[in-house]
C-alpha cells in the first residue's frame, strides 16, 4: 500500500494534476475540488510552506522546481509563509461543500487558514 492516493491516474499526470492544485491554491488561496484530491494537495502545500518558512536559497529552489509560477513561488516566500512564522503545521483547512451536482463526488474547499 502506497503512502498516497494514487487519483485513478498515471504517475505523471497525478504529478502534474497536484503541482496545478498547489499552485492555484497559493495563487488564489482558496481553490475547490474533490476531497480526495484536496486531501492530496493540501500534503503537498504544507511541505511547501514549511520550506517557504525557512526563506533560504535552496528551499526557494525547490519550492520552485515544484509550483509552476514564478510569481506565486515569489509570493509564497514575501506574503504567505511570514504569516505561519508562529505556527507549527496546520496551514491549510478543508471545508466540505457537499455532493457535486452530475457525479455526486463530494466537493470541498481548500483554503489557506
Amino acid at each position: 500500500m502506497p503512502g498516497y492516493r494514487k487519483l485513478g491516474r498515471p504517475s505523471a499526470h497525478r504529478k502534474a494534476m497536484l503541482r496545478n492544485l498547489v499552485t492555484d491554491l497559493f495563487r488564489e488561496e482558496r481553490i475547490s475540488t474533490t476531497i480526495t484530491r484536496a486531501k492530496e494537495a493540501q500534503r503537498q502545500a504544507e511541505k511547501m510552506i514549511t520550506l517557504a518558512k525557512k526563506g533560504d536559497l535552496y528551499a526557494r529552489r525547490l519550492v520552485l522546481g515544484y509550483v509552476y509560477d514564478e510569481d506565486v513561488v515569489k509570493k509564497l516566500f514575501d506574503e504567505i509563509a511570514p504569516k505561519y512564522q508562529e505556527r507549527n503545521g496546520g496551514y491549510t483547512r478543508i471545508l466540505k461543500l457537499g455532493p457535486r451536482e452530475g457525479d455526486g463526488a463530494e466537493v470541498v474547499f481548500l483554503e489557506l487558514v
